[in-house]
């Protein structure tokens, strides 16, 4: 009698094996969203807005924002040299570099990535304009748990 492939145990330790091949693929490539912050990164960034995860932009689009801190969109955000190279380091290892963010998006702004606009394309164009929101770089103002690097949709709450 033939025994079947996935009865073998050799299929099993190749199932295995592929397995979690594909599982480190898919936590590299999912890295940059659910990493934890460095402290000096939410110091410095989060001071003036929220500290956005560093998989939401490819590395070479961090590399570009870090080198242009004093005219950081229209603001001088200037950092001393030491810690700019440890941010830019840091910000470049967990950048993201799977496909929402494999692009850099026109300008290296967040809020102009193809992803960004798909996933706020039901939100009235009206909301961007309130008050409470003012402009699609204010995350906090919708999206609850921001701060700590949570943009769940189930946490949404758009001000009106």
């Amino acid at each position: 009698m033939r025994r079947r492939a996935w009865n073998h145990p050799a299929f099993w330790v190749l199932f295995a094996a592929l397995a979690a091949g594909h599982a480190a693929r898919a936590g590299d490539d999912r890295r940059g969203p659910g990493v934890a912050l460095l402290a000096k990164y939410k110091q410095e960034c989060a001071a003036c807005h929220v500290a956005f995860p560093p998989g939401m932009l490819p590395a070479e689009s961090w590399g570009r924002l870090m080198n242009n801190l004093p005219r950081h969109f229209g603001t001088d955000a200037s950092l001393d040299a030491a810690t700019v190279k440890e941010l830019a380091t840091w910000l470049g290892a967990n950048a993201g570099s799977y496909r929402r963010a494999g692009e850099a998006p026109p300008q290296d702004r967040i809020t102009r990535s193809a992803w960004f606009i798909r996933q706020h394309d039901d939100v009235p164009p009206d909301a961007w304009k309130r008050p409470a929101v003012k402009s699609a770089a204010n995350c906090v103002a919708c999206h609850t748990r921001a701060d700590q690097g949570d943009f769940n949709e189930h946490t949404v709450r758009i001000p009106r």
